[in-house]
């Protein structure tokens, strides 16, 4: 390079020597191929132009390596002595060692890009968020003397979309545009309304009230929405930063999709309460019905009894799926029957009950009746086999035990049972 072949250099000092490892000044000037090599072509372009404007001299920052091979960084400062402005014949040049200082910016910023890498790239939903404006509402309420914010908050629920609204998204990451269903964090942030709808106050209320008492780290299970429209089960954990624990300025929150394990625990929930075949309540959910009723009413509670008829012919003549299939009918008119404070069960293999609470004799009936005109007009829905159900009916009063009035229903069941099957002139032992 015809610039760094031009320069001579006059005298060095011993700091120089030893910043080079070099034992005297004729072997670092020897070896100054080693010396300014590789990097230092680069900064070099730098300096040619601080001269080319005239400036006297230059300052940048360039690398050097000594002459055991260490890569030096250095801060370079060049000034043309006074008397030789115009052949630039004598440059007094300074250099200061600022290798750990560079190493150590260096490190800086792979940290910072790992940081950013692994905010970006979480498979975990990441907020970044300023609560800074919040906090001072908060201390505002507390230097007015206000003790209980619970109750503060229930006089005021203003307040709470009031510091909802203070709260300023300073980033998210690639899992939350995902998550949500957002192109980009303009569409996002735009769609924020969509996202945390007005029932996410009462969360955020406790959010608040977990604030108040000093709660800076929480974890919660809320509902979102994406911008599709679809809720989403979140598991949320808020931290305010370390750094921040004063202004609140930064927080970080994480948001997790806990949707499919929502829907499998609302499914084993369901299956613990429900018959699969029927889809009314098992009898797990009827002996709890049974128990809550017979300690708590209300009073009266009626007791429909109900059996499907000839379901073991079906089964042997035509098949099980056959069998299903009237149980499946069975339950769907009994459904319909019901109304939303009845519990409808099915308690056995062709037996179901209905528990009705607050209903005398009179209602009874009138549930005994609705069934049979459901019964019928299913048969004319279903045409082939008809659906053919048993029933007996019996009225519990405060005081009376309720598992007794079962079995008297359960006996007026059989009693008709019996009836039926006469009939038919059919033994009922043959028919089970």
């Amino acid at each position: 390079m015809q610039y760094g072949a031009s320069i001579r250099i006059i005298e060095v000092n011993q700091r120089t020597l030893t910043l080079f490892a070099a034992p005297d000044q004729a072997t670092l000037i020897a070896s100054l191929n080693r010396v300014l090599r590789d990097d230092m072509h680069n900064h070099a372009q730098q300096e040619m132009l601080q001269l080319w404007e005239g400036v006297g001299g230059y300052a940048s920052r360039s690398v050097n390596y000594t002459l055991d091979g260490r890569r030096l960084d250095v801060q370079i400062s060049a000034r043309i002595l006074p008397g030789h402005e115009d052949s630039w014949s004598r440059v007094l040049v300074s250099l200061q060692d600022i290798t750990a200082l560079e190493s150590a910016q260096r490190q800086l910023q792979t940290s910072e890009r790992y940081a950013r890498d692994i905010f970006a790239h979480s498979p975990v939903s990441l907020w970044v968020e300023d609560f800074s404006a919040v906090k001072p509402l908060l201390d505002d309420i507390r230097a007015q003397g206000i003790v209980d914010f619970k109750t503060f908050l229930k006089v005021h629920p203003e307040f709470v979309g009031r510091c909802a609204r203070e709260i300023r998204v300073i980033d998210v990451n690639q899992a939350t545009l995902a998550l949500f269903g957002a192109s980009d964090k303009a569409q996002l942030l735009a769609g924020v309304d969509q996202i945390f709808r007005a029932e996410m106050l009462d969360t955020f209320a406790e959010q608040l009230i977990d604030l108040w008492e000093g709660r800076l780290n929480q974890q919660r299970e809320v509902i979102n929405y994406n911008l599709a429209g679809e809720p989403l089960h979140i598991h949320m954990q808020f931290s305010v930063m370390q750094a921040c624990l004063d202004d609140w300025a930064m927080v970080l929150v994480s948001l997790v999709d806990i949707s499919a394990r929502k829907k499998a625990e609302a499914y084993l929930e369901y299956l613990g309460k429900h018959d699969v075949l029927t889809g009314l309540r098992n009898r797990a959910y009827y002996m709890e019905e049974l128990s809550r009723l017979a300690r708590k009413g209300p009073w009266p509670v009626g007791v429909v009894v109900i059996d499907l008829n000839g379901l073991k012919a079906t089964n042997d003549e035509r098949g099980h799926g056959a069998g299903d299939a009237m149980l499946r009918r069975c339950a769907e008119v009994l459904a319909k029957a019901a109304d939303s404070t009845s519990c409808v069960a099915r308690i056995g293999g062709d037996e179901f009950c209905m528990l009705l609470p607050a209903t005398d004799e009179q209602g009874a009936w009138i549930m005994v009746e609705r069934i049979t005109a459901l019964q019928e007009m299913n048969n004319q829905f279903y045409p082939g086999q008809a659906l053919s159900v048993s029933m007996g009916m019996a009225v519990a009063r405060e005081g009376d035990a309720l598992e007794a009035v079962v079995h008297r229903a359960d006996q007026s069941m059989y009693a008709q049972k019996t009836r039926y099957y006469a009939a038919l002139g059919h033994e009922r032992r043959s028919e089970r």
